[in-house]
């Protein structure tokens, strides 16, 4: 009976008017015999006074004897007046009453089944006008309606599942809406992978025409080109593998190896990819803080994102400047704060900073805008956080908290 709300509405309904019915019927039986034995004293009553009116001498306890005898009545007698003492009362005037009461109890009876009736009919009426309602609501969802108002609902089961149902509906709205936002950003990603690479390709196309219609071009031209060519062919491989491991991660077929792993060990081996990065622009790191936090990740991948945020630092920042980085724990999270002290970001650009492809006014010629996009996902497929404040001409600080 959990949950069958309506149900046990009608089974006490039910109880309460068979019981009503019940009483009913007793006061009447009541009543009944209170009615014939008044109609038997009175008759009795009568053959008594009329017997010692005519005998005053006779002895009244006999007659009660008599009354209450148990021995039966000459049924010969009453035959001579019609009257059958297994078929009729000998008081005609209870046999009235008799068929007056048998009338009302087959009328109360009637009544009884009727009501009951009613309460089943109105509930299994219900029933089916919920179940209707419920059968519209899915061929209107089969119809990707689902602008649909469930509402005026109770805790029996029926509601129970037009609540599921509107979840469902909710759930599948915002499937299809996702899914027609997911077709806008695969439409917009694939226009901003295009250009992405047409460029590059479009200089490299360029540069090898020109090597190739002047076989006579000097050596220094030459090499210069070539050096052209493969920073663009490593800005276009960086591209792919950059959406390689994003569409991985938005189609959720990247496998974590999660391991408790020391941020230290994450530091130091982000700080070794961006080693030669460094060295060029003569960018110093510094580490501080608790060096003994751990967290559950996958090493190899916050590497990836915290590589990625260092290089955005570095390429952001003035030669002969440094990058500090602090890692806390409390009893929430562990922290790592990466700070820069370069050209900062634009306050327009920062709440675009994470969004592929997005290059804000002070990024340089060179970046792709995917590599924060990159880092975000990853930390946040890691249970992690990632949040940006900057200055302009001050600096950039990236604060990363890993919830426990």
């Amino acid at each position: 009976m959990k949950n069958k709300v309506e149900l046990k509405k009608v089974v006490i309904k039910l109880i309460v008017i068979s019981f009503i019915a019940i009483i009913a019927f007793g006061v009447f039986q009541i009543a009944e015999y209170r009615t014939y034995t008044k109609n038997l004293n009175n008759k009795i009553g009568s053959i008594i006074s009329e017997v010692v009116k005519e005998n005053p001498d006779i002895d009244k306890n006999e007659l009660i004897k008599i009354i209450n005898s148990k021995n039966s009545s000459d049924s010969k007698l009453f035959e001579k007046y019609g009257i059958d003492l297994n078929e009729d009362s000998v008081i005609l005037n209870n046999d009235r009453y008799f068929r007056i009461f048998t009338i009302i109890e087959i009328l109360m009876l009637v009544v009884l089944v009727v009501s009951l009736f009613l309460i089943f009919l109105s509930y299994n009426r219900n029933k089916d006008k919920t179940l209707k309602q419920i059968t519209k609501y899915i061929e209107e969802i089969n119809k990707r309606n689902y602008k649909l108002d469930i509402d005026g609902n109770t805790e029996d089961e029926l509601s129970i599942l037009k609540n599921e149902i509107y979840k469902t509906t909710v759930m599948l709205k915002e499937v299809a809406e996702n899914s027609k936002q997911d077709k806008l950003n695969l439409k917009d990603s694939l226009s901003d992978i295009s250009h992405q690479l047409k460029t590059p390709l479009t200089s490299i196309t360029v540069m090898l025409d020109n090597i190739l219609d002047n076989p006579d071009m000097s050596k220094d031209i030459r090499n210069e080109f070539l050096k052209d060519i493969k920073k663009q062919t490593t800005n276009i491989s960086f591209l792919i593998n950059s959406l390689l491991k994003l569409s991985k991660l938005d189609a959720d077929s990247v496998t974590f190896i999660d391991k408790d792993e020391y941020i230290e060990n994450i530091l130091e081996e982000a700080i070794k990819n961006v080693g030669i990065l460094c060295e060029l622009k003569s960018t110093k790191i510094n580490v501080t803080g608790d060096k003994n936090v751990k967290i559950n990740c996958d090493l190899k991948w916050q590497v990836e994102a915290i590589t990625n945020i260092l290089k955005n630092g570095i390429e952001h920042s003035k030669e002969n400047s440094q990058i500090d980085i602090n890692v806390e724990e409390n009893k929430l999270y562990s922290k790592i704060e990466i700070k820069d002290y370069g050209v900062g970001i634009a306050k327009e650009d920062l709440p675009h900073i994470f969004e592929r492809f997005y290059k804000g006014k002070n990024s340089s010629s060179d970046s792709v805008g995917i590599g924060l996009a990159l880092a975000k996902s990853i930390i946040e497929k890691n249970n992690g956080d990632i949040s940006v404040t900057s200055k302009e001409n001050e600096g950039t600080l990236f604060t990363i908290k890993y919830f426990k």
